[in-house]
């Protein structure tokens, strides 16, 4: 059974609202919805085109049969991610009792789907509304209405019969032209409305027009003469046909595009459906802080903010969505949705460390306001800090962002979390909210930096973006392999050097071992051999005679028994007898052996003297033919060493081999290193200049890019100061900057002899070639001088000045522009960036990207300028105010409610009194 208690079909139904908060507790402030503003419903049944969904099988004017229809009519929106619907039959009741478009508001406001899920927290807004054709034109002119719910079933039905001026919608399955035209419309709609009361009447509507270019569309209908009707009052926005974009229906109509940029109006795409399947069919991307028509008048005011178109021309040329949704909760990038503080000494944890303080923060922009000393400079260097990103380079800087992260927003330490949706909660804080932060006074000195224009440049543009980062980091590696492989050389060149050296002195050895042999060096080594043999031969013989002398001089000393008398009186005895003839034998033969040994010595040193003789002689035929060859007789006596020397030669021979062809491979990837980097440094200039070609369209040749090739040239000048050479020198500093060689082109010059081409004259020229080594030419060749990029600013006198030469606050701002324009989608967080700002260019430049980024990064700006607050559309804005010793939020919305734009007034604008007199001495 689908009906349920409080679905009845009352004739005078009233709205009330039921509670819907989760939508804005997921994503604090305004937020980006998929809205359909053009469907047809069952009330459209007379003219045969709505459709009846499967499963809808009830007669179809029963209760059941309404009931069934409009949870398929909301669970078919659901189902596609539809969440502001506009209901626009023709006709707003199916019969005299039914009202489709009412059944539909009913069931969201208080039905719940089949999961039990509440219908209002899965489609956010349903406003009903309706399509006239009215009395205006050959066939009639077909608008939208839309009205908040609160305007009631009731004056809902009467404000169909005042804009058909009291005709039927249907005859006979035909639509009906009303018999009012359109400005008698709008004059009688805005009197039943009572529109300076619109507090009190609790509803609001707003007026569209459908399908444009068709014949009864507004384009078709009333041609130029629409321009009559195009204050935003009565028409807020233009629906673009289903294959149309907004260039092709302004083609050949700048008066169309004047004409709606002058009102504010704004172009969308609308389904036209029938039926339930073709819901979001066609769809725009609309950003609402609440789920009333006063938000969508103000989004289609703000389109460049609050509109996104969803489609984009494909390769086809056919209508394709948009890959980068600005959804948050589809397109998962990076923001901090809020961060909560309690206790410890805090400033924003309270005296004694009992109070908690939460702030909510929009994922596009959100502003943070109030007077001095309220904790907004404490509040975002406390998040730089607790985040662990980087802190200024500026040492003041550094030490002004660390006392206020540390005593003021950590003091105590506090406990502190960070809501980073879809992040992993387990990583650092820094990997779930990656934010980039710049601090007051930042930028400004960011902006005298020289590289941090190409920094800008290279995350400028989405296409080139991640060529021109992958090249940079190819770039940087061939800079260290460059580098290291010089390093490598100058190793190697030095083991060339020692091995050569050696292969040197071993051939050298060689040489000479040949020279001597030849001298018969040989024959007199033999020679000496066998003398000093025969010495030590005869040697050994006097040693071995000097030991028989000492022999025989022992047995002389021997005291012999042999005229023992007992010997013979002992018989057992006799036997030895016969011992004085051994002894006597004995010393016989020592006599004969040291007589032998005389004759022996005396023999070998005949022939010792013998050898002697014959090795002088040969001794002198060597010096003879060494002289005759001018070697020293010296080089005899280290005969072995050279042997050994020139033993070594192949192993010598094999070290010089190996480390010439080492230094040759390493030689060979040193010049092809170098040609590889220079291939990318041409294929990255070539991506610059792409880039420096979309900054000229996009700000329309009022901020323009120079490079300078190689124009980052303090490398080089630290090579040239180190060369030590007065003239190089005065050469280099006599030279104008703009004229000053890079080092590639130096050596270039160097290689290809036109050094007088770079301003060197011939004794420079001279000292610069003597000077510059081979291993000092490679290390020219290590070294690289980035380009240079220099911004252009064209002023309102039509003169173009460099960034140098701007003030402080338009370089700023012509910074801050680039930074928001850049191609990642990292949170960007400023303090206070009006310091600087000049505020022609924050219109101009900053302002418009801001709005541009509205979907695609998160901007949290602390600022007292109302410009930045107002007119860049926040999405969210947290007001503070604080005591002497404690912050506190003391409002937080948006713009949109009445209590926030009354916190911005007094914060920011300085009050109402303050805004009023400015308006008065203004004039308006």
């Amino acid at each position: 059974m689908l009906a349920r208690q409080g679905h009845s079909v009352a004739k005078d139904a009233s709205f009330t609202r039921q509670d819907a908060s989760k939508w804005h507790d997921e994503v604090p402030g305004a937020r980006w919805f998929k809205a359909d503003l053009h469907t047809h419903t069952l009330d459209d049944q007379p003219g045969g085109r709505a459709k009846v969904p499967s499963g809808v099988t009830a007669p179809l004017a029963s209760e059941d049969a309404i009931i069934a229809y409009a949870r398929k009519f909301l669970q078919s929106a659901a189902a596609r991610q539809v969440r502001v619907l506009g209901l626009t039959p023709h006709s707003p009741q199916l019969t005299q009792e039914i009202s489709v478009v009412w059944r539909i508001v009913d069931e969201w406001n208080t039905g719940a789907d089949d999961d039990g899920e509440p219908f209002r927290n899965k489609i956010y807004a349903v406003f009903p509304g309706f399509e006239p054709a009215l009395n205006d034109g050959r066939s009639g002119l077909h608008l939208l209405f839309l009205f908040d719910p609160e305007i009631g079933r009731h004056n809902y039905i009467k404000a169909f019969d005042l804009a058909m001026g009291g005709r039927s919608p249907w005859e006979n399955g035909d639509l009906q032209v009303s018999a009012k035209s359109s400005s008698d419309v709008f004059k009688e709609l805005r009197e039943f409305h009572s529109y300076e009361s619109i507090d009190a009447r609790g509803w609001d509507y707003i007026v569209l027009a459908p399908h444009i270019e068709n014949d009864k569309g507004l384009l078709g209908a009333l041609k130029s003469q629409s321009l009559a009707m195009f204050e935003h009052r009565e028409i807020a926005a233009l629906e673009l046909g289903d294959n149309k974009l907004p260039e092709d229906t302004l083609h050949n109509r700048d008066w169309l595009g004047d004409g709606m940029a002058a009102r504010r109006q704004a172009f969308f795409h609308g389904s036209d459906a029938y039926a339930t399947s073709d819901l979001g069919q066609r769809y725009t991307w609309m950003k609402l802080a609440k789920p009333r028509i006063e938000a969508l008048r103000q989004a289609f005011i703000a389109s460049d903010s609050r509109i996104r178109l969803a489609y984009r021309r494909d390769a086809g040329g056919e209508l394709a969505e948009i890959s980068n949704a600005p959804d948050v909760t589809l397109y998962k990038r990076p923001w901090l949705k809020s961060v909560t503080v309690a206790g410890g000494a805090s400033f924003f944890g309270g005296e004694g460390g009992t109070a908690t303080t939460c702030f909510r923060f929009s994922p596009d922009l959100t502003c943070i306001i109030g007077g001095s000393m309220t904790g907004k400079s404490t509040l975002l260097d406390g998040l730089r800090v607790h985040a662990g990103a980087p802190l200024p380079v500026d040492p003041q800087l550094r030490t002004q962002v660390q006392a206020r992260g540390q005593s003021g927003f950590l003091g105590g330490s506090p406990d502190v979390s960070l809501e980073c949706p879809g992040r992993d909660r387990s990583d650092v804080i820094g990997s779930q909210w990656p934010a980039v932060h710049y601090t007051q006074n930042e930028l400004q000195r960011l902006s005298q930096q020289s590289d941090t224009v190409e920094e800008i440049l290279a995350r400028l543009v989405a296409v080139e973006a991640e060529g021109i980062q992958e090249r940079e980091r190819r770039i940087v590696a061939l800079d260290r392999t460059i580098a290291d492989i010089a390093r490598t050389l100058a190793t190697l060149g030095d083991d060339v050097a020692v091995a050569e050296q050696a292969r040197s002195r071993a051939l050298n050895a060689a040489d000479e071992l040949a020279a001597i042999a030849d001298a018969g060096v040989e024959d007199l080594h033999r020679a000496a051999g066998r003398t000093q043999h025969w010495r030590d031969t005869e040697g050994h013989f006097r040693e071995l005679a000097a030991g028989l002398d000492r022999l025989l001089d022992t047995a002389d000393a021997v005291d012999t028994p042999w005229d023992d008398e007992q010997l013979s009186d002992s018989p057992s005895l006799v036997v030895r007898t016969t011992a004085p003839e051994h002894w006597h034998r004995v010393c016989d033969l020592l006599q004969d052996a040291k007589g032998e040994l005389n004759s022996a010595w005396l023999s070998a040193k005949e022939v010792t003297q013998t050898l002697a003789d014959r090795e002088r002689s040969i001794r002198q035929d060597v010096d003879r033919r060494l002289a005759e060859l001018g070697l020293d007789r010296a080089r005899i006596d280290e005969f072995q060493a050279l042997s050994r020397q020139a033993a070594l030669l192949p192993s010598y021979q094999a070290a010089l081999d190996g480390a010439a062809t080492a230094h040759a491979t390493a030689e060979r990837a040193f010049r092809e290193s170098c040609h590889s980097r220079r291939t990318l440094i041409e294929e990255q200039r070539q991506a610059f200049d792409r880039v420096i070609e979309a900054i000229d369209k996009q700000f329309d040749g009022r901020i323009l890019v120079r490079r300078i090739d190689e124009g980052s040239r303090e490398p080089l000048w630290n090579f040239i100061k180190d060369l030590a050479q007065r003239g190089i020198t005065r050469w280099w500093n006599d030279l104008p900057d703009e004229s000053r060689p890079g080092s590639g082109e130096l050596l270039a010059a160097l290689d290809a002899d036109r050094l007088s081409e770079i301003g060197m004259s011939p004794a420079v020229d001279a000292t610069f070639r003597q000077s510059v080594t081979q291993a000092l030419r490679r290390e020219l060749a290590v070294i690289r001088c980035r380009d240079r990029y220099v911004l252009d600013v064209k002023l309102d006198d039509g003169v173009r000045r460099s960034l140098d030469a701007l003030s402080g606050g338009q370089r700023v701002s012509v910074l801050l522009s680039l930074l928001l324009e850049t191609h990642d989608n990292w949170p960007l967080v400023i303090d206070q960036p009006e310091d600087e700002l000049d505020n022609r260019f924050l219109f101009e430049t900053v302002l418009p990207a801001l709005k541009r980024l509205k979907g695609r990064r998160q901007i949290i700006v602390a600022t007292h300028n109302a410009n930045i607050v107002v007119n860049g559309d926040a999405d969210q804005v947290i007001q503070l105010e604080a005591t002497a010793s404690r912050g506190r939020i003391a409002a937080a919305g948006v713009i949109d409610e009445t209590a926030m734009r009354d916190a911005i007034v007094k914060t920011v604008d300085g009050g109402d009194d303050a805004f009023r007199l400015r308006r008065l001495k203004y004039g308006f």
